[in-house]
């Protein structure tokens, strides 16, 4: 269903625009490389390894050790909670939605994150980064029709093979636009991380901040959207919620 506004003809929300999306898996991109370089080791955006390094450490018997990995696992549980609680009160606020105000959250977190020390226990980024990363992924799931996990790549390299597949079995070329989003979306989380990588050891602790320039410029999209553009589109809710 399409709906018009003068000239404008809209099938698709700003929220869920492929740019929005690129954005958010670069700035996803830069917060993995952020973790893995200053902040543990460890990537934050996804819970598969926690999962694993919890198992690994209690079929050792460090039971302290594993019993730990339920922090940020629990973080990365409130997220997803959170995220999918919050929605219906913002939405009665009636001013931005739940998708704009979720990235000046984010926003501020990564703010707060450039100003925490190195010398400080990496646990505490670990579990904040879990948090906004669990939002994010729950709140952003796809991109003009097409589902999307914007936090991590696994699901968009599957994307791309199943794209091919049916491509080399059925000849229909069109079936290869999907796997271009993807490799699109992985692109720039690739980028982004080259670009974090390349600044932790000139900015350390605040390397971060460059994660909030693409957050921004959504940022930018979709206040405009919210108050402007799709000011009568408010109540409509994305696809896949």
């Amino acid at each position: 269903m399409k709906e018009q506004d003068g000239d404008i003809t809209n099938q698709y929300l700003a929220c869920e625009s492929r740019v929005i999306f690129e954005l958010l898996m670069m700035s996803s991109g830069m917060m993995g490389a952020y973790t893995m370089i200053l902040r543990g080791g460890v990537f934050c955006n996804a819970q598969t390894a926690n999962f694993v390094l919890m198992a690994i450490e209690l079929g050792n018997g460090n039971w302290s050790k594993g019993f730990y990995y339920l922090i940020p696992i629990t973080a990365y549980l409130m997220g997803a909670i959170m995220s999918e609680l919050l929605p219906n009160p913002i939405k009665k606020i009636g001013l931005f939605r739940w998708d704009t105000y979720l990235i000046g959250f984010e926003l501020i977190v990564l703010l707060i994150i450039g100003f925490i020390p190195l010398t400080v226990t990496d646990k505490v980024v670990q579990v904040a980064i879990n948090f906004i990363c669990s939002m994010q992924y729950n709140t952003f799931r796809q991109a003009q029709g097409i589902p999307m996990s914007t936090t991590f790549c696994t699901n968009h390299l599957r994307q791309i093979g199943i794209s091919i597949a049916k491509y080399l079995r059925k000849g229909d070329k069109s079936l290869l636009k999907k796997g271009k989003t993807h490799t699109l979306m992985l692109s720039s989380f690739i980028m982004g991380a080259i670009i974090l990588a390349s600044a932790c050891n000139i900015l350390k602790e605040k390397a971060i901040w460059i994660a909030m320039i693409p957050l921004f410029i959504n940022l930018c999209i979709l206040v405009y959207a919210d108050l402007i553009q799709e000011r009568h589109l408010l109540e409509r809710t994305p696809l896949g919620h």
